[in-house]
């Protein structure tokens, strides 16, 4: 026979038990005793290893400052970029007080000088970079061999069939 409660607010104790509020305070008070006192399967569930990791391993390249990791082509192109914006500078700034202190700095003659040297370097890179594309090329070929060889040479043919449910293939040589 199941008695149920006729009252919905009925306390959660009853007599003679301690109400939930007090055992869970007991419960987290026995926790953190035996963590303070170090028993074996309690106590911290993470480590962290602060030791420096060894110089040589498996570990992954980790970026230095600086430059960033690059190839070393793009290194030396890189390098070169930055030894050529001195001059350039340098150059641009030279040319631009000459035309401001002289009043001509008109649109259509700064567009020649600017125009001129691009005109004459752009076939010439292009010629170059195809006379190298070329060689990498004629490089990069296997090399041709051509292999003789002296003596008898015999032509065979053979003949073969194969017939029946379980089939077997026997290649025989004439003799």
């Amino acid at each position: 026979m199941t008695v149920r409660p006729t009252d919905s607010q009925q306390p959660a104790t009853t007599a003679g038990q301690p109400d939930i509020d007090h055992q869970a305070d007991q419960l987290m008070a026995a926790v953190d005793q035996a963590i303070r006192e170090g028993h074996p399967y309690t106590g911290p569930t993470s480590f962290r290893d602060n030791t420096p990791l060894p110089v040589i391993g498996d570990t992954p390249p980790v970026p230095q400052p600086g430059r960033p990791p690059m190839s070393q082509r793009a290194a030396d192109i890189s390098g070169v970029m930055v030894a050529s914006s001195v001059p350039t500078l340098a150059i641009g700034t030279a040319a631009t007080g000459i035309l401001w202190a002289s009043g001509h700095a008109d649109p259509a003659v700064i567009g020649m000088i600017c125009a001129a040297p691009a005109a004459v370097a752009v076939p010439i890179l292009a010629l170059a970079r195809v006379l190298r594309r070329a060689k990498e090329t004629v490089e990069a070929a296997p090399p041709v061999h051509h292999h003789h060889y002296n003596g008898p040479v015999h032509h065979r043919s053979i003949n073969t069939q194969t017939r029946g449910v379980w089939a077997t293939t026997r290649n025989e040589l004439p003799r």
